[in-house]
């Protein structure tokens, strides 16, 4: 870990470590941001720069640095475009990459672990293609409600750090131009793709990817595997590992919070476990195993109860593209741990979000299925299932329904004491709610109902609680 730097742009709690300079000659390119007409602050996370030590930065500050991309002292010297291949709705696709995006810094949390910033909107780069390299403001509007609903339902997302309205206009096919333009800094725990690796496979560069192993497990790393896997001295076995875990438990977590990512590709699946990326998401308007949020899945590849099937298919990418430097056996073993992680994970969010005691993966796993019955036969909202059945569980009046009463009765509430679970009713985030904010920004300039809706997300936040680790992990 780097010591911090002392200079008056940021404060000493502030510990760059720019490590993915060691890989930097091969895994990405230096470009430069584009040179925007304004840069004028529109959100800045002072809770997530608090946890970075970016929080005292002044507004000029912020805007030269996340702007202007001016480089953080002690970083690095100019943006990195990252290189990466991927399958897109599982056709691979050997011609993308950061293509209106970079990673600008590297620096130790307040945790220790290694988080970067990078960016959507900022310019073209050598793998923009036929784009433009900008983000429209209510894409990154979007991006803010997505990662702070998600955050408040325990999922391991990526933050918005930051949106700067660049006083740009742009054109886009699927929503009214000209419109307005951003640029946005997000806060992750690396940016190391599944398709990441898919690249080093196909210019088959096995030495580099051993490098990236090596650093995935230096900075990203995760509980031991079980002792009894086969080949456990091998790197890339072990982060095999390591990604099917973080995997499975994101895939139960978007189920439990009712969310439709809409674009589950290779190159949008941090090896970390952490989401990111929110383009056409969705919250469940009512508990339908078929609902799509892309408007061109024609398929329904990535509907709502497809994800745990694509980010299982996607773990199957990793381990065709670590062949390069394990054999398959060790692998599989690996990717066959994925459906009873999923299962236990799915059990022990389930009961986090309804306010009881687990009572063992078992029953639990009974007691989903339960809920997710009366769901489906009621066409339930599950904001709204889940905090009607938090409040009657919270002031003893129990579950009502059959089969779902039966299940609940072996159940004992956690005991809930926030004052949001006296609320007449849940914070959701549907699509009518979600064009209402967009609407009163384009319309009146009105950020109010914006800042509102992040404030009540972050209290629904607190009264939940951080959501419950697995066995053997650090919550």
């Amino acid at each position: 870990m780097s010591d911090a730097v002392q200079h008056p742009d940021v404060p000493d709690t502030y510990h760059p470590d720019p490590a993915i300079l060691e890989l930097a000659d091969w895994l990405g390119d230096p470009v430069a941001a584009a040179d925007f007409p304004q840069a004028r602050i529109r959100f800045r996370n002072d809770r997530a720069a608090a946890s970075v030590g970016l929080a005292g930065l002044d507004d000029a500050q912020w805007a030269a640095h996340f702007g202007r991309f001016q480089p953080l002292p002690g970083n690095l010297p100019q943006p990195l475009a990252l290189r990466y291949h991927g399958h897109q709705f599982r056709v691979y696709n050997p011609e993308i990459g950061d293509g209106r995006g970079f990673l600008f810094a590297q620096m130790r949390g307040a945790d220790g672990r290694l988080m970067d910033l990078g960016t959507k909107g900022s310019g073209t780069t050598p793998h923009s293609r036929s784009g433009d390299g900008r983000l429209t403001l209510k894409g990154a509007v979007r991006e803010i409600l997505a990662t702070e609903m998600l955050e408040a339902l325990g999922v391991n997302t990526s933050k918005t750090f930051s949106v700067i309205e660049t006083g740009e206009k742009l054109w886009r096919g699927d929503e009214p131009s000209p419109t307005r333009s951003a640029v946005m800094v997000r806060l992750s725990h690396s940016h190391i793709r599944i398709g990441t690796f898919q690249r080093l496979l196909a210019h088959e560069q096995a030495d580099e990817m051993a490098a990236l192993v090596d650093y995935c497990l230096a900075n990203f790393p995760g509980p031991p595997p079980p002792a009894d896997a086969p080949a456990l001295d091998q790197p890339a076995v072990r982060l095999m590992h390591h990604v099917v875990e973080r995997m499975a438990d994101l895939a139960a977590s978007y189920m439990v919070a009712g969310f439709v990512h809409g674009v589950l590709n290779t190159d949008n699946m941090n090896v970390t476990g952490e989401s990111f990326d929110y383009g056409p998401w969705r919250w469940l308007p009512e508990w339908e195993p078929g609902f799509t949020a892309a408007y061109f899945d024609h398929a329904g590849l990535y509907a709502f109860g497809r994800q745990p099937e694509a980010l299982h298919w996607n773990c199957g990418q990793l381990a065709v593209a670590l062949r390069l430097l394990a054999d398959s056996p060790p692998l599989i073993a690996a990717l066959e741990r994925f459906g009873p992680l999923y299962m236990a994970a799915v059990a022990r969010r389930w009961c986090w979000r309804l306010g009881v005691v687990p009572q063992g993966v078992e029953a639990d796993t009974q007691l989903v299925a339960a809920c997710e019955a009366q769901m489906r036969d009621a066409k339930a909202q599950p904001d709204a299932f889940f905090f009607a059945h938090r409040q009657a569980l919270g002031g003893g009046r129990g579950a009502t329904g059959g089969a779902l009463a039966e299940a609940f009765a072996a159940y004992q509430s956690v005991g809930d004491t926030h004052r949001y679970w006296a609320d007449p009713a849940p914070q959701s985030l549907l699509i009518d709610e979600v064009e209402a904010i967009w609407a009163a920004i384009d319309e009146g300039d009105d950020w109010a109902p914006l800042h509102a809706k992040v404030a009540a997300l972050r209290r629904m936040g607190k009264a939940h609680g951080p959501a419950p680790a697995p066995a053997g992990h650090a919550a």
